[in-house]
């Protein structure tokens, strides 16, 4: 399961009415893919619409969809978000991550 901050919940919110989408129908899609300096990155994009092998969760009122593959990385992942002066935006705590990267963009387990 991915658990999602208070903060990170307003912010998918608005980012998603922004872009078009709706909170309560369609989904966060968070995945990881090769690549970073750590070996692995983190994706995040909003989506309408589910795969065969998608995990659906549902924390804080937020509709969360991962392929099979990437759960495996991401299970018990904190989604929060870090606005601010020197704020990184989305910020993925993965119980998982031997190492990150600086940015916290990639890690590695």
């Amino acid at each position: 399961m991915i658990k999602v901050s208070d903060i990170a919940k307003k912010k998918i919110i608005d980012m998603m009415k922004d872009d078009g989408f709706d909170a309560a129908a369609d989904y966060v899609r968070v995945g990881v893919k090769s690549g970073g300096c750590s070996g692995l990155s983190y994706e995040l994009k909003f989506d309408k619409a589910l795969s065969d092998t998608d995990k659906v969760f549902e924390d804080n009122d937020i509709k969360i969809a991962v392929e099979k593959k990437s759960f495996l990385y991401l299970a018990g992942t904190i989604l929060e978000f870090s606005g601010g002066l020197n704020g990184k935006g989305f910020v993925f705590n993965n119980p998982n991550a031997s190492r990150t990267c600086g940015c916290g963009e990639s890690f590695s387990l």
